[in-house]
């Protein structure tokens, strides 16, 4: 199994480890200490070594951090996780704040009011945009942030060591252009900005410009470590020593030990490209110390990778299939089954069973959420031995999931009933499967972004006076990171949506204590073509569907429908059989068909 039941989080923890951080703190003269969920990379998944503040708090949400005082320790958390951290932070230790709606600068100034303190961060886990926001809300205040080494470190005695995992070759079979093609690109970005060098510290820009892959954290494969790129297309990659390499790397690409990077960022010609927004603060401060010009401007690989070239979109839509043809075997499965014998558990092991049977599964793509009754709630919930919950009558059970394959990364989430949920969970389900297609037929001028799309998958919540707490969708990388930036649908996203663009299209409602609902299809930017010949007077874009598994026609109360959305339903179900056809065995072929039958 790639996936672990084991549980992770013990709150008793917090309390010791925070009295020794503080301790470690006042011996430093400070009066506070940050503590972020990110590691010096930015990304997502961190590995054990840089999980710092589940080692603290408990909480192992993707996101998240703590500022811990000398009598108060705030654990900031969106709200994905607003249960899940109650269930695992010590709360009389621990106090949740809601974020974003509250930002770290504003809390420390009213929490410290009239104060003079000093809080500590480690600069090498924090970037310049980040620092410079909380510097900014505490302008005219007593309070000052003060880099340090990282005291959690010093205090953490059986630290796991840093991952040193293998790096192998992702071939242009499916990478659909050279690493060589890729760095020329982004050094000519360098040359017309007039931009010496560039330092990326994403791993997954990192792995798409280099065309490698690795095994360094969980779900996610990508090589750790720093590159400095050149205008001449020349890349310096610092990483842990004594990989094994089973990549060919250009000649153009020279690989060297991680420790040697900061003396590396001295000995360059500026200006120096950095991204503010992603590149620790100890990149800048190096570079500035040793007199040399920063440049700031956004990671050069970014919007080259959210945008798949046509055979990573070729190599989405395969794995995609073949994907969604395991998914309908196991919902075979799942229908035939006795349901209140099953657990939780039970789900996720059968659904990576039938994942595997294609024998192309790599991994999954983040750990399966199988949410059933109260636990579907739970946004970002994972099951463990401890809170493993047997299917009852009437639940709704969400079902997240997704995997690695070497020709693209999926993601899917489909709600499921045990029995008969009532009319009342009918009508939420009804409502977010209106949200999804609603945002899966929409045609949008080029030029918007997520934040203006983000409400339509949203309105039939809204007009039922809900909503939920998450955004309705990320993007996703291929063979890389399933929630990939910059382009997604949340209230804030200002990135413009381009062709090649794969996202989430994921609304859902929850009722904490009760259940949740949540679907989700892979969606991906497209240049639209004008339905009925109409006379178009503007560029517009529009969503190609990659995701191809049927929604429960049970839940489903068609008189809430439009004849549009019943229409655009019965032609995805048409669709799905047409596809997964030739991928399934006669059972799964004939529980196709049926949960395909028109509404």
């Amino acid at each position: 199994m790639f996936q672990s039941f084991d549980t992770t989080a013990d709150p008793s923890h917090g309390p010791v480890r925070l009295a020794r951080l503080r301790r470690a703190m006042a011996m430093k003269g400070l009066d506070g200490f940050i503590v972020p969920r990110a590691d010096a990379h930015q990304g997502e998944y961190v590995a054990p070594c840089d999980a710092r503040l589940a080692w603290l708090t408990g909480f192992t949400g993707s996101a998240g951090f703590c500022i811990a005082l000398k009598d108060h320790a705030g654990i900031f958390v969106d709200g994905r996780y607003r249960t899940q951290v109650r269930a695992q932070a010590d709360m009389e230790a621990f106090t949740p704040v809601h974020w974003p709606e509250t930002l770290p600068g504003p809390w420390l100034k009213d929490t410290l009011a009239g104060k003079a303190a000093k809080i500590g961060f480690d600069p090498w886990l924090h970037t310049k945009g980040e620092i410079e926001t909380i510097e900014k809300a505490l302008s005219g205040t007593k309070v000052t942030l003060v880099p340090t080494d990282n005291l959690v470190d010093r205090i953490w005695e059986d630290r796991p060591p840093a991952p040193n995992g293998k790096i192998i070759e992702q071939p242009v079979e499916f990478a659909g252009m050279s690493s060589a093609a890729k760095r020329s690109e982004l050094a000519d970005m360098l040359l017309s900005a007039g931009q010496k060098s560039c330092v990326m510290t994403l791993s997954d820009s990192i792995a798409w410009m280099l065309n490698i892959r690795g095994d360094d954290l969980p779900r996610i494969p990508v090589v750790q470590g720093f590159a400095v790129l050149g205008d001449d297309a020349a890349v310096a990659f610092f990483t842990t020593e004594g990989r094994q390499i089973e990549a060919a790397l250009d000649k153009d690409v020279t690989l060297h030990s991680v420790k040697d990077f900061a003396d590396h960022l001295k000995t360059l010609d500026g200006p120096v490209r950095v991204d503010k927004a992603t590149a620790p603060l100890a990149v800048s401060q190096l570079l500035d110390k040793a007199g040399i010009a920063v440049d700031w401007d956004s990671d050069p690989a970014i919007l080259p990778k959210a945008q798949k070239n046509p055979t990573e979109l070729r190599g989405a839509r395969t794995a995609h299939l073949r994907d969604a043809a395991a998914v309908v075997e196991f919902l075979t499965w799942y229908d035939a089954a006795e349901k209140t014998t099953l657990t939780e558990i039970d789900l996720v092991t059968t659904l990576e069973d039938k994942r595997r049977a294609s024998n192309a599964l790599l991994d999954i793509s983040f750990e399966t959420i199988a949410g059933a009754g109260p636990n579907g709630a739970i946004m970002h919930y994972r099951v463990t031995h401890d809170t493993n919950r047997t299917l009852a009558p009437g639940d709704l059970v969400v079902l997240d999931s997704g995997g690695q394959y070497r020709d693209g990364t999926t993601d899917i989430t489909r709600t499921l009933r045990v029995g008969n949920v009532g009319d009342e969970g009918k009508r939420c389900y009804t409502r977010v499967l209106q949200g999804m297609i609603a945002l899966s037929r929409i045609y949008f001028p080029k030029g918007r972004t997520g934040r203006d799309l983000d409400p339509i998958a949203r309105y039939p919540l809204f007009a039922a006076h809900q909503d939920f707490n998450h955004g309705t969708g990320h993007g996703v990388g291929a063979y890389l990171s399933v929630h990939e930036g910059p382009q997604r649908f949340n209230a804030i996203s200002d990135i413009e949506l381009l062709p090649g663009m794969i996202l989430s299209n994921e609304p859902g409602y929850y009722r904490e204590g009760a259940f949740g609902i949540r679907l989700e299809n892979l969606i991906v930017v497209q240049k639209a073509t004008c339905p009925d010949g109409g006379d178009a007077d503007r560029d517009m874009l529009s969503f190609e569907t990659l995701t191809f598994v049927p929604f429960d026609r049970d839940l489903i109360l068609p008189d809430m429908l439009s004849g549009e959305e019943r229409a655009w339903l019965n032609n995805y179900h048409v669709t799905c059989v047409e596809k997964l056809s030739p991928l399934l065995g006669d059972a799964a072929l004939r529980w196709l068909k049926a949960a395909c039958a028109p509404i």
